[in-house]
Parts: structure tokens; sequence; C-alpha cells
């Protein structure tokens, strides 16, 4: 099966605080979309990326990022929406007809593994949706007015982390859903699991994390320096 990445960079980092979003800050010299981008590069079943962004930065994006980049895949960069969800579905629609698997994933995820990317892909053909979760590991309080309500079994429970795959046909049925019903979830899983559809769980990484605040831009730092001497992707 052939298969395509949406890259979601459409964030404007309010809560990192900086002029620059965060998607294009630096980390060693490059940005932080160029390396959440080289592993999807590097995955031989990918064969075309979508960048979906806010139209004040595409031509920053496209300057920022080499060209030998680019030139490794069929790149399209399109404009995003008011919300996550309305830009995740730009760049569906912008994706090549002959796909048939999609890869979401977060621009802010640098820490992305093209064999993450290669097992989301075989998941997504074999159940249909896939996404990479994680398992807490600390207890969770479910609390209403400042007061605890419920203590859930946390062996059931998952962080969500992006690759998200879908068969590409059950992707654009589940936004179409949403868009007619009015409905706004916080992942794509979400719009796959109103449909009645089972998502199947892949094991992710601890380093495949999320860069949203200075905090997670530090941290980010760290795992760069823990890697420096060997080839992290």
């Amino acid at each position: 099966m052939i298969a395509a990445a949406v890259i979601v960079a459409g964030g404007q980092g309010l809560r990192m605080g900086t002029a620059v979003p965060k998607q294009l800050l630096k980390l060693n010299g490059i940005t932080i979309l160029e390396r959440t981008l080289i592993p999807f590069t590097q995955c031989p079943e990918i064969k075309s990326i979508v960048i979906v962004a806010a139209e004040a930065i595409i031509e920053h994006i496209k300057t920022s990022i080499s060209q030998q980049l680019f030139n490794s895949k069929e790149v399209h960069i399109v404009q995003g929406g008011i919300e996550r969800q309305s830009s995740v579905w730009n760049g569906i629609l912008a994706v090549e007809n002959t796909a048939d698997i999609i890869v979401i994933h977060d621009a802010v995820r640098p820490f992305i593994t093209a064999q993450l990317i290669t097992d989301s892909i075989t998941g997504a053909e074999v159940y249909g949706s896939v996404s990479v979760m994680r398992p807490i590991m600390e207890t969770v309080k479910i609390v209403k007015d400042d007061t605890v309500i419920e203590t859930p079994d946390r062996s059931t429970l998952r962080i969500t982390q992006t690759p998200q795959a879908f068969r590409k046909n059950l992707i654009i049925q589940a936004h179409k859903k949403a868009i007619e019903d009015g409905y706004i979830g916080t992942d794509d899983c979400m719009l796959v699991e109103r449909l009645g559809y089972p998502v199947h769980v892949i094991e992710g990484n601890d380093i495949n994390i999320k860069i949203t605040t200075p905090t997670d831009l530090e941290i980010a730092k760290a795992i760069l320096k823990r890697f420096e001497k060997r080839e992290i992707y």
C-alpha cells in the first residue's frame, strides 16, 4: 500500500512565548519542523508529504527547510484551518489520490523514528486505524470543582501521541461525519471512534515528546545532547 504523511504545523506556539512559531524554533541549528520531517523522508513507505501551516509562515517554511529535504520526497505545503481538526482535513484533501494510508503527525514531535512510522503504516493496513500511545506511570485523578471524585485504574489509561495512521477512506469518512455533525475532537482517532471503529494501539517511546512549552524545549535539548554522538533517526 502507498502511504502519505500529513504533518500538522499550524500552531502559533502561544504557550512557548516566542516571536517565532515553535515549529520553526531551532534545535542545534535545525528547525523543529525539519527534524520532524527527516524520518518521514527516510521511511520508504511514505511516498509524499503534506505540511499544513498557517498562511503567515508558509514562505518561511519554504526558505527555512533545506531544498535537499524537499527533493527527497514529493512535498506539498497547504494552508491550515481555524483549529487542528480543520487543518488536518485540509491536509487530507491535498493527499495524492494514489495513497491508501494517511499518517498524521504533529510537527512539534521531532524525535519520531522511521521505524515507528513504518509500524504505524503496517498497523493501519491490518486494523484500519492505529495510534501511538504510552502507558501512564502516575496516579490519575478525576476532579470536579477542585475535589477528587474518582481514581481510575491507570493500567487501562494511555497517553496519546502521534503518529496516528488510517486507511484513507476511513479517515475521510470520519472527518466528513464530524463536519456534518459540527463535532470537534482533540485528535483524529476520536473521529474514527465516533463511527464505531476500533483504534489499535502501538507502543510509543519516551523521547517522542511534543514540544509546546519552554520546559519541553529544554527537555528536547537534553534529548539531543544524549544522542549527540549517535544517529538519532
